[in-house]
C-alpha cells in the first residue's frame, strides 16, 4: 500500500510509496467475479501469472526528484504519474502546478486533454462491434460510409506540384486501425488542397459541426500515401469513430460513455469538460529553449488552437473526435490500461475477449513498412517487439501510445504494469522527460 501525507508549504500532494516486494499471484476476488468458462479461465490464467519483480520505494523517489527538477527548471509546469500492478498502486504522484500562475497545485485528480490517448477508446469501441459482427477488419471503410468508396492519392511531381490518381485498392477498417490508410492529418503533397477545405489540425473541439460532416468532405481529398504502403499517422481514429456512430446509430460520445467510460467508472472521462469541474482542468504550456510558457487561452483569445479551456467548456459540444477529443485523469485512464492489461475484463464485467484483445496488442505491419525499430504497430497500439534494438527499457509484448500534450501511457503485460503520465505540454519539443521517467520506473525494480 501507499502511505500519503500532504506538503502544504510546497503546494503539491506526495505520497510516499511502501511497495511490497512482489504482490500477491492471485487476486483473491477473481474467481468469484468473473463468469465460468473459456474467457473466464483466459482472464484467470492472466491474473495468476505472478509478475516477474517488485519495487523498490527508495529508488521509487527518484522518480518524484525528476519531475520536481524539470519543475524547478520551468520545462514543465506540472504533471501526475501513476503506477500500477496488478491494479494496485506502486507509485502515484501530483508535481507542480495546475495553473502556475494561479498558483494552484497539481492534484491526483486533475483533468488533462489527454488528445490522441482517446484513439485506444475509439479503437476498442470498433472491436466491440467487430466482436457483434457488425463489422469486419477487412470491410473497406466505403461499405459503412459511401463517401469512402472511391479515393485518391496525391503524387508528388519532380519541380514541384502534384498529380491526383486513383487508390490502387479501397481503405480498409484495418488500414484505419493501423494507420496505414494513407491518411495523414492534411500534411503530404496536397497540402494546400487540405487547407483550402478548412482539415488542417486534429483539433474538433471548436468546431460546430459534428466529425462526421468534416469526415466526408475528407474523402474527396487527395491522400499522401497509397493504402496500406506506409505508416502515415493522421485523422484515421476520426474516421474509424464516425463508422462507430453509423452502426450502432449513437454518436461517438453516447457509444464510448454507455459501453466503457461509466461501466469502468472513469468518472472524470468526457469529450468537453462539465462546468462543475472547469477549476480542475489543467493549463497548457509551450516548451520553448528557455523554458515553459503559458500557451494563449482559447477562452480569452479566441484562438482556434487547442489550448485553454474556452472550446472544452464553451464550445458547440456537438463534434466528438475519436482521435484526439477526450479529456480525462491518471486513474481514471488507468482504469482502462487496467481492463486492457486483464485481458478485456475489470472487476467481473468483461469488455473484450482476450482473444481480441490478443490480436489487437500484436503487430499488424509487414516489414516492408515498419514502424520503429524494435517496434511494430496493432489494432490502435504500438508494440514493443525486440528489447534491444528498440534501445529502452520495456518488456517484449508493451503496447502503449501518448498524445500531442506530451502525455504517455504503456501497459507491461510481462511485469503486470500500467504506467499513466499526464502533462500538458504544446508542442513538446524536445522534451525528454519521458525517457527518463521509463529508465526510473524500470530501474526501481527488484
Amino acid at each position: 500500500m501507499i502511505a500519503r501525507r500532504q506538503d502544504m508549504t510546497k503546494g503539491r500532494r506526495r505520497l510516499k510509496p511502501v511497495i511490497a516486494q512482489i504482490f500477491p499471484a492471485i487476486l483473491a476476488f477473481s474467481a468469484l467475479t468473473v463468469p465460468a468458462g473459456p474467457a473466464a479461465a483466459q482472464t484467470a490464467a492472466i491474473a495468476e501469472q505472478a509478475p516477474a519483480h517488485g519495487f523498490s520505494a527508495e529508488r521509487l523517489e527518484r522518480i518524484t526528484a525528476l519531475l520536481e527538477q524539470q519543475v524547478e527548471e520551468n520545462r514543465i509546469a506540472g504533471a501526475v504519474v501513476m503506477v500500477q500492478q496488478d491494479g494496485r498502486d506502486v507509485y502515484s504522484r501530483a508535481v507542480g502546478w495546475r495553473d502556475r500562475e494561479a498558483r494552484a497545485p497539481m492534484r491526483e485528480d486533475t483533468i488533462f486533454r489527454i488528445a490522441s490517448q482517446s484513439k485506444a477508446l475509439t479503437s476498442v469501441a470498433a472491436m466491440m462491434l467487430v466482436e457483434e459482427g457488425r463489422l469486419l477488419l477487412d470491410d473497406p471503410v466505403g461499405k459503412h460510409l459511401p463517401e469512402w468508396q472511391d479515393t485518391t492519392v496525391a503524387v508528388a511531381r519532380e519541380g514541384g506540384g502534384y498529380d491526383v490518381v486513383p487508390a490502387k485498392r479501397p481503405i480498409t477498417i484495418r488500414d484505419l486501425l493501423t494507420h496505414t490508410a494513407g491518411i495523414s492529418y492534411g500534411d503530404g503533397p496536397a497540402e494546400d488542397a487540405w487547407r483550402k477545405a478548412g482539415i488542417t489540425h486534429w483539433y474538433f473541439a471548436n468546431r460546430d459541426e459534428p466529425v462526421s460532416a468534416v469526415v466526408a468532405r475528407m474523402a474527396a481529398l487527395p491522400m499522401a500515401r497509397q493504402p496500406g504502403e506506409a505508416f502515415v499517422y493522421g485523422y484515421n481514429t476520426d474516421i474509424l469513430g464516425v463508422v462507430v456512430e453509423t452502426i450502432s446509430g449513437q454518436t461517438l460520445d453516447a457509444f464510448l460513455r454507455e459501453r466503457l467510460i461509466e461501466p469502468l467508472g472513469m468518472k472524470d472521462t468526457s469529450f468537453y469538460l462539465p462546468r462543475g469541474k472547469a477549476d480542475r482542468l489543467a493549463v497548457v504550456y509551450a516548451d520553448e529553449e528557455d523554458g515553459s510558457s503559458r500557451a494563449p487561452d482559447a477562452a480569452n483569445a479566441g484562438s482556434e488552437k487547442p489550448f485553454g479551456q474556452g472550446h472544452y467548456l464553451d464550445g458547440p459540444r456537438v463534434a466528438f473526435s475519436g482521435g484526439a477529443g477526450l479529456l480525462s485523469t491518471a486513474a481514471d485512464y488507468s482504469r482502462f490500461l487496467e481492463m486492457m492489461r486483464r485481458g478485456g475484463e475489470l472487476d467481473g464485467r468483461r469488455y473484450l475477449s482476450p482473444k481480441t484483445v490478443e490480436l489487437m496488442t500484436v503487430n499488424h505491419l509487414v516489414p516492408e513498412i515498419g514502424y520503429a525499430a524494435g517496434k511494430g504497430f496493432g489494432l490502435g497500439f504500438a508494440i514493443r517487439e525486440d528489447l534491444g534494438l528498440a534501445g529502452e527499457p520495456g518488456s517484449e509484448g508493451e503496447f502503449g501510445w501518448g498524445g500531442a500534450y506530451a502525455s504517455q501511457y504503456w501497459v507491461d503485460p510481462k511485469e503486470h504494469l500500467t504506467v499513466s503520465y499526464m502533462v500538458q505540454l504544446l508542442p513538446s519539443g524536445d522534451n525528454d522527460i519521458p525517457g527518463k521517467l521509463r529508465a526510473l520506473i524500470y530501474q526501481a525494480m527488484e
